[in-house]
């Protein structure tokens, strides 16, 4: 079955499986959300796009960003050696087993949280990225801006209600700090996580950054080495094992791809040697995840055997 044909299958077999599921409501601007809203790109290392549905409509990236920031902060810091000293002494690389904004690991594990992809692990990448940059959002801007083709905005809205809504991530960053695991103030950490949450990309625009991945770490449109591909490889490791919380062992399972998630109903995974792709739809299941999403991702790497497994 060619591309194009089995994203407008999974689209038909996805959409109406949202209706099952709920929209974030925890700030306003994901509340307004319409949850009928669905797209679909899958766009080949070669440039071919693929797309359908609402694809061109800009939406908060959220938890997705936890990607690029992890990326920006390994191109900072440099070699997989010193990745290993600065990063993954501070920052675990398992699977959490709970929510992703929960405090009870943190406290059982002297503030190193599991892995980079939860929240408490977001922001000790932010807190490297305040050291390592004189702007980490602009930093993380240029990176997807870059890798999508496109400049990427932020809406200053969403960063505010972020913030006003942001007593359990606070309360993470100070328990690190606690712990001596968090070096800057964390209201500056808190405010560059959740500007980064709010950059507004579209479907298509991230399928598109996430080629890079699919291709060894090397952006097919520029061919820049974005990360060596050994960095890569652990990227991708990271959001297969740990990229939809609770729930990474079910899309394992049913989708096979290194996928990471955000609340705004956005997947993005990447297919080796093959693609970057990203599906759409607000409403969530209760891991959080966009339920009409995973369907999909599982409908299309079946369609068209790009399981990794």
């Amino acid at each position: 079955m060619n591309i194009s044909d089995a994203i407008i299958r999974a689209a038909d077999v996805a959409r109406p499986q949202a209706r099952r599921g709920r929209v974030a409501d925890y700030i306003p601007q994901l509340r307004a959300l319409d949850p009928e809203l669905f797209g679909l790109a899958v766009i080949e290392l070669d440039g071919s796009e693929h797309v359908v549905g609402d694809v061109d409509i800009a939406f908060p990236i959220q938890s997705m960003s936890k990607v690029f920031s992890l990326i920006v902060a390994m191109q900072k810091i440099g070699g997989e050696q010193d990745v290993h000293r600065q990063i993954w002494q501070r920052v675990g690389r398992e699977p959490s087993g709970d929510p992703f904004n929960s405090l009870v690991q943190l406290e059982h594990e002297c503030g190193i949280p599991r892995n980079p992809m939860i929240n408490a692990g977001a922001l000790v990448i932010d807190d490297l990225l305040i050291e390592h940059c004189a702007d980490p959002v602009l930093s993380i801007r240029q990176l997807v801006g870059e890798l999508a083709g496109d400049p990427i905005e932020i809406d200053f809205e969403v960063a505010a209600a972020e913030n006003d809504a942001s007593q359990r991530n606070r309360a993470m960053a100070s328990l690190m700090a606690a712990f001596g695991n968090l070096n800057n103030d964390v209201d500056k950490v808190l405010e560059v996580y959740n500007t980064q949450c709010s950059l507004m990309m579209s479907a298509r625009q991230i399928a598109r950054a996430m080629r890079f991945l699919a291709n060894d770490g090397t952006d097919p449109a520029s061919g820049r080495q974005v990360l060596p591909s050994s960095l890569a490889k652990r990227v991708m490791a990271l959001m297969l094992t740990c990229g939809t919380y609770d729930a990474a062992g079910e899309f394992a399972f049913s989708v096979g791809l290194p996928c990471k998630s955000g609340v705004a109903g956005g997947i993005m995974a990447a297919a080796p040697d093959h693609s970057g792709i990203c599906v759409w739809s607000p409403p969530l299941d209760s891991s959080g995840s966009s339920l009409a999403g995973r369907v999909a991702l599982h409908e299309l790497t079946d369609r068209l055997n790009l399981s990794i497994f």
